[in-house]
């Protein structure tokens, strides 16, 4: 397969993520009344937004990280790509499912289904180009063993099977999950550094 420039990829991964933060922040609507009293009703739909921008920044941010490790890319990395893309796209119905319900059962669950499988994605994007690079390559040697790509997904799982019991234990697990990727990938900044 010919390998191709990776700048189109970004470009266009940027642009459908600040698409899908806008599609969210459009959701968001304001009280017909004008007193602060008037917004306590939105609470459960600003939080829902909140995570979500949050989760969206996660991967926006490590999305570059990892592409900057990459010297070029291939149709099965831009395959790849879409199908990360098109999972987190999902995010914001999940969100306003979620914010509307005010964090039920079933949004709960569905809400870590989608987080559960765009971390799928993630990691076949992450896999397609450390095979176009060979597992010599710079974003493997980054990566290492990968402990917390390994871990999130049983993370997700709790979470998807908390929500039938506790969906706030729920959504607490998905704030951990967060928390635990909020820091962009210092591997691959690591692994750069040594390079230059």
């Amino acid at each position: 397969m010919t390998s191709i420039g990776k700048a189109r990829l970004e470009a266009f991964s940027d642009g459908v993520i600040a698409i899908i933060i806008t599609i969210m922040v459009l959701e968001l609507k304001p009280p017909h009344l004008e007193t602060l009293a008037d917004l306590k009703p939105l609470w459960p739909i600003f939080l829902s937004y909140v995570l979500s921008f949050l989760y969206l920044g996660i991967y926006w941010n490590n999305h570059h990280h990892m592409l900057h490790a990459a010297r070029h890319i291939n149709g099965v990395v831009m395959w790849a790509n879409l199908h990360l893309l098109f999972w987190l796209s999902l995010i914001p119905f999940t969100t306003a499912w979620m914010g509307e319900n005010h964090f039920g059962s079933a949004p709960m669950a569905l809400y870590g289904f989608i987080l559960f499988m765009a971390a799928a994605a993630y990691w076949i994007l992450q896999l397609s180009i450390i095979t176009e690079h060979g597992h010599d390559s710079l974003l493997k040697r980054a990566v290492g063993l990968d402990l917390k790509g390994k871990l999130s997904p049983f993370l997700y799982m709790g979470g998807i099977a908390a929500a039938f019991f506790s969906p706030i234990l729920s959504g607490v697990i998905y704030f951990l999950i967060a928390l635990l990727w909020i820091v962009p990938d210092r591997r691959i900044e690591k692994a750069m550094r040594t390079m230059e």
